[in-house]
């Protein structure tokens, strides 16, 4: 049988110094959420800061992608027999990969309307973790900072994801294809 690792929230490594991301979670419930990207031992290396702030989600946002982030985390740290998490206020740690791909969902949820928020979550995890991975990769590169909101990457992710809205109701459907393509009113081909 394999041993379990050590680990602390969503399969943090619990030894000190590694590159993980911290979600701080406030107490109240009017506070915004913030995804921190931690670098451990590699901050203040090389010029890489000891860690950089990635979104701060208003808390109606971080409410709608939560669940399904905690389902789909714990889903692959199960099979992983990696002890699982939750979220709860205060400092929430989170395995480098995974907060990479919480990143990803928390740039394309942070500007949409309640109604796109399940349509964005079901979409994000319909990604391949690798998918993901890119995603952020590139994001980060041009836009990766809370201040960076609707530019580049963030703005194609929004796009990307939340474009599964369903059709107006009333709207017209698109006619019937012609049963036989090769005869044409126009040419007055009739039997």
């Amino acid at each position: 049988m394999t041993e379990r690792p050590d680990t602390v929230g969503f399969g943090a490594p619990e030894k000190f110094g590694a590159h993980v991301f911290r979600v701080e979670i406030p107490a109240t419930r009017n506070e915004s959420v913030v995804i921190v990207e931690d670098y451990g031992y590699r901050g203040h290396e090389a010029g890489i800061p000891r860690d950089e702030e990635r979104v701060v989600l208003p808390r109606r946002i971080w409410s709608g992608i939560s669940d399904i982030t905690r389902r789909e985390f714990n889903d692959r740290l199960k099979a992983a027999n990696v002890l699982t998490g939750r979220w709860q206020s205060g400092t929430n740690l989170v395995e480098r990969l995974l907060g990479k791909e919480l990143c990803v969902l928390a740039w394309a949820a942070e500007t949409a309307n309640d109604e796109q928020l399940p349509i964005i979550g079901s979409k994000w995890a319909a990604l391949r973790p690798e998918e993901r991975w890119w995603l952020f990769s590139m994001t980060v590169a041009e836009a990766g900072l809370p201040e960076d909101v609707q530019r580049g990457w963030r703005r194609a992710l929004y796009y990307a994801l939340s474009d599964g809205e369903k059709p107006a109701r009333g709207r017209r459907r698109r006619r019937p294809v012609e049963q036989d393509l090769f005869r044409l009113p126009l040419f007055g081909d009739s039997e």
